[in-house]
């Protein structure tokens, strides 16, 4: 929950003008289909958070609602009140959905034995019906930041074990399954439709790298990729996204135990990171955020610095396959 004395500086910084920016978010998705793209409608995924909603009312403002697929890609380790949001959703935008569970997907490729097989190495007796999480730690408190697994037995007891990067990459190799298998459905249906990707990243999700590469980065148009978090909810609201879906917790829908964005990647609640990412852009002294949050200006500081490190690690994310040499001919970017 936004602590009160940050709520009205939230609204004073991030406030726009929300009618404009539907209507130019609206064209914006009509131009990109017609004239770049040449497709017909648009697929979404939607997991029941506010990005895939704000994306999906937006993409339906623009096109129409029969000419918008949402699909449902829920898994076995997936909260049911997110598939449950996402049903809502839809049948208040009046958009057709195709629910899959990828479980079966996921079991033969790997996904679940690789990252088993690693937490298993750090925690020996970790088993069949165990639950478990990745969690940051350090980075905001002190330089250097490594990750952590929880672990949570059938009976509940829970242990934390810091994990080494070998296994700390195996856990992300095989988790990232999910979101590209996903990712792959989706391009899918929209290769049988004549339909484009709609993706859903937030700003701070976009500039800060928290997306698989050819997983949930990938997407034909990004409508919200401009919008802080924070701008996001607002747009929700206007949009009339149901309360249920605006007062969730944003979540990564990876792991089995419940998990935050925050405690897996940002180490701050959104609302915390959109202010950091906006006085980083513009600028500000780090004297200023830490006045802002009510911190002191090191860990303000080390905010700074993990946004600049963030940037630089993730920055090959964003880039497609890179050439040796220039190739004359094809149309390699939109520009």
């Amino acid at each position: 929950m936004i602590p009160d004395r940050l709520e009205k500086t939230l609204e004073s910084l991030f406030s726009f003008d929300m009618a404009e920016e539907v209507e130019r978010i609206s064209t914006g998705i009509q131009d990109h289909l017609r004239v770049r793209l040449r497709k017909r409608g648009l697929v979404v995924g939607l997991s029941g958070g506010v990005d895939s909603s704000v994306a999906a009312a937006l993409g339906s403002r623009a096109v129409g609602p029969d000419k918008v697929l949402g699909l449902i890609l829920s898994e076995t380790e997936s909260a049911p009140s997110g598939e449950e949001r996402a049903q809502t959703l839809a049948n208040q935008l009046g958009i057709p959905t195709k629910v899959e569970d990828i479980s079966p997907i996921l079991e033969a490729i790997g996904c679940y034995r690789w990252r088993d097989a690693a937490i298993k190495k750090v925690i020996p007796e970790y088993g069949p019906n165990w639950k478990s999480k990745l969690v940051i730690s350090g980075g905001l408190t002190d330089p250097y930041t490594h990750f952590l697994v929880v672990a949570q037995d059938p009976e509940g007891n829970e242990t934390r074990e810091r994990l080494r990067l070998e296994e700390y990459l195996e856990v992300l190799a095989g988790t990232n399954f999910k979101q590209r298998v996903r990712k792959t459905l989706e391009y899918a249906h929209a290769d049988r439709l004549n339909y484009a990707v709609l993706g859903t990243p937030n700003r701070v999700e976009f500039d800060q790298g928290f997306f698989v590469k050819n997983g949930d980065g990938s997407a034909d148009i990004k409508p919200i990729a401009h919008l802080y978090k924070s701008q996001v909810y607002m747009l929700a609201r206007h949009l009339g996204v149901p309360e249920e879906i605006c007062g969730a917790t944003p979540t990564t829908d990876t792991y089995s135990l419940p998990q935050s964005q925050d405690e897996f990647y940002f180490g701050l609640p959104y609302w915390e990171m959109d202010l950091a990412l906006l006085f980083f852009n513009q600028g500000r002294p780090i004297s200023a955020l830490a006045e802002a949050l009510g911190i002191d200006e090191t860990r303000a500081g080390l905010v700074y610095s993990s946004i600049e490190q963030k940037r630089r690690t993730t920055a090959p994310l964003h880039w497609s396959g890179l050439l040796l040499d220039s190739v004359e001919g094809p149309i390699t970017s939109p520009g």
